[in-house]
């Protein structure tokens, strides 16, 4: 497998995969771009497999069972990590982003746990519970990130992780109605109980002003880790600051329109147009200017804290 036919393959993932992320990542330096979009290209795998997705939409036909899925990715993972034989090639751009970089081993392999938690199809009676979860398929993946651009400061890197967490509950909120239609309910539990819909009806357009007051509870949780996300940016190097900062004003924006929309949010996807991207991208810019080592604010002590790798 070649090195052009590993890159091309996660340039198509991430462009089919993620229009959000995608128009963030043409910000980084070249080298960069290149091992984010590996990094990308492989967690979308992933998460496709053990889903029985293509790209996060629709399914594929496989007479495994999840727990199957996930253990041959764990193995081919683990063979990827070790420089070995690679078949596919989502596993060659992470073998060579673990060649190219420290990431630690432990890192890919959380991420991987945090897919269990679908395959056992767990529910989340509580936000800290919920935030375990998040930081398994989405806060370990802003640290791996984190440590593609060349961080190595665990300050930085919690805050890597508090944007992983923002932007997987701004995700949570925007797709609600189907994951729930597909059997996954992430929301807590507890805030269900709390607005009278039963955990079985999550879909159901007979709730939607109460789901709305759902989403709001997640798109307001989501936004201390976006603020304490900003304040890392200013540690990363020039370009790939400029990249995460737009990438944060997108998702941020993706939530805000959630509940701009209230209970017509789930009428169709919710995203952001090239226009509005491209504003972001000015922000990001700006956000960047200003924000260069400001790592003097210390992070909230209230907020979920990460594991420690």
């Amino acid at each position: 497998m070649t090195t052009a036919s590993t890159q091309d393959y996660a340039d198509q993932s991430i462009a089919q995969g993620s229009q959000s992320f995608a128009a963030a990542a043409k910000l980084f330096d070249a080298q960069t771009r290149q091992d984010v979009t590996k990094l990308y290209a492989w967690c979308r795998y992933c998460d496709d497999v053990v889903d029985g997705q293509v790209l996060g939409h629709g399914s594929r036909v496989s007479e495994q069972s999840p727990e199957e899925r996930l253990a041959e990715l764990t193995q081919a993972t683990l063979n990827a990590l070790d420089g070995g034989p690679v078949e596919h090639p989502a596993f060659a751009g992470l073998r060579d982003i673990a060649q190219h970089h420290e990431l630690p081993r432990a890192l890919p392999l959380a991420h991987l746990e945090g897919f269990r938690a679908d395959v056992e199809h767990r529910r989340y009676r509580t936000l800290d519970d919920l935030m375990t979860y998040c930081y398994g398929v989405a806060g370990v993946v802003g640290i791996m990130m984190a440590d593609i651009m060349g961080v190595r400061d665990a300050k930085v890197l919690d805050r890597a992780c508090d944007l992983g967490l923002a932007f997987q509950l701004t995700n949570i909120a925007r797709d609600i109605v189907e994951d729930a239609e597909n059997g996954r309910i992430y929301v807590p539990l507890d805030w269900l109980d709390e607005a009278g819909i039963p955990v079985d009806e999550v879909a159901s357009s007979q709730h939607r002003v109460a789901l709305a007051t759902v989403a709001k509870r997640l798109v307001d949780a989501a936004e201390p880790y976006y603020a304490s996300a900003r304040v890392g940016i200013g540690s990363l190097p020039f370009r790939s600051a400029t990249a995460i900062a737009t990438a944060l004003y997108v998702y941020r924006a993706i939530g805000q329109e959630v509940v701009k929309r209230g209970p017509s949010a789930w009428d169709e996807r919710v995203r952001t147009s090239t226009l509005q991207k491209s504003g972001f991208a000015a922000k990001g810019l700006a956000e960047t200017v200003k924000s260069r080592a400001n790592m003097a604010v210390l992070r909230d002590d209230s907020l979920w804290k990460r594991p420690q790798i």
